[in-house]
């Protein structure tokens, strides 16, 4: 991927208008350079001129989030407030008519009447299927159970990218609880899309990737390595992924304890077992996984991706809401 700024004139065809985004599975390389030229141009603007321009003035957004969420959430209704957009936030379960009994797809049925757009974090893996085949608006998935957080995968490729100039001849090490990780699933699937990948996935047995996603990635001529060893799988890593155990999703407390202190990057790893150039980056929140002494290493690059997520989410509104030409008009007033 070549690294470039959007020009209005370039705005010729647009791969996200109308629709839902459900998975990775979904994206083309070109989508994905769509997305980060225009999230370039956002950035390049800054987000205080983006505070007047209001492309998405008029449109209501949806905050369906079933699940506990801080930073997703807020991050998803800054973007669209940031461009002239109002959101409603539905939040938790009992807050719903769910609670009433109400199953999801009637839910949908009744809000995708009042809105432009639905983002949707529930707890059962393929809900957002289930939305948007129960909706005229786009759905964005914010995450499915276990099963995929898109949005999460490109904001962490456009940090990928950022940080290294580069999406190919990269070893990446996941490390974590792998399993149960939706965000870890999104990016593995979307690493796949590109050239001399080596994934070296850092798990205890119980907790490593999906023997079906280790196929399907290496189906795509990427190489992947599974370890235990946590200095050895870090050791040539160019990106280091690191994520918290699941614990919603342990059946008991005494196995999350069996794990928990099992991974731990300190300041004192990251200067002896790490490549000076390597990135570290985490989806958020962390527990203990991350000590606060990385915090001002240069190579955290953590707090960086989140702020990334707000540009990217911003530019992925306007290409699902906006056509071509409208999109082409917008540009010019910024």
């Amino acid at each position: 991927m070549e690294k470039k700024q959007i020009l209005e004139s370039e705005i010729k065809k647009n791969s996200w208008e109308s629709n839902s985004v459900l998975s990775v599975a979904q994206m083309t390389d070109s989508a994905i350079q769509e997305l980060f030229a225009l999230t370039n141009k956002l950035k390049s603007v800054g987000r205080s001129q983006l505070r007047q321009w209001n492309p998405l003035s008029g449109y209501l957004l949806s905050n369906l989030f079933f699940e506990a969420s801080t930073r997703s959430r807020i991050s998803f209704a800054s973007a669209f407030q940031s461009l002239g957009g109002n959101v409603d936030n539905t939040v938790g379960v009992v807050f719903s008519s769910i609670s009433k009994g109400e199953s999801l797809s009637d839910t949908i049925r009744v809000v995708q009447g009042y809105v432009d757009v639905i983002v949707l974090r529930h707890f059962t893996v393929g809900s957002a299927r289930v939305a948007a085949n129960n909706s005229t608006v786009p759905i964005i998935n914010a995450g499915d159970g276990i099963g995929e957080h898109p949005t999460q995968a490109l904001l962490d490729l456009y940090t990928i990218y950022s940080e290294t100039q580069r999406l190919s001849n990269l070893t990446i090490a996941i490390v974590g609880d792998l399993q149960n990780g939706r965000t870890v699933h999104s990016l593995v699937n979307l690493m796949g899309m590109y050239q001399q990948i080596h994934i070296v996935a850092v798990a205890p047995h119980e907790l490593q990737l999906p023997d079906s996603s280790v196929q399907a990635l290496r189906d795509q001529g990427v190489r992947v390595t599974q370890t235990s060893d946590f200095h050895k799988g870090i050791a040539e890593a160019d990106v280091i992924y690191m994520t918290r155990l699941q614990r919603e999703r342990f059946q008991s407390e005494s196995d999350y304890e069996r794990f928990e202190q099992l991974y731990i990057l300190n300041r004192q790893l990251v200067e002896s077992r790490c490549k000076p150039t390597v990135v570290i980056m985490h989806p958020l929140p962390r527990t203990s996984e991350i000590s606060t002494d990385v915090d001002a290493c240069q190579q955290a690059s953590y707090f960086r991706q989140t702020d990334n997520g707000l540009y990217v989410r911003m530019a992925l509104f306007l290409l699902v809401l906006l056509s071509p030409s409208e999109l082409r008009n917008q540009l010019k007033k910024v």
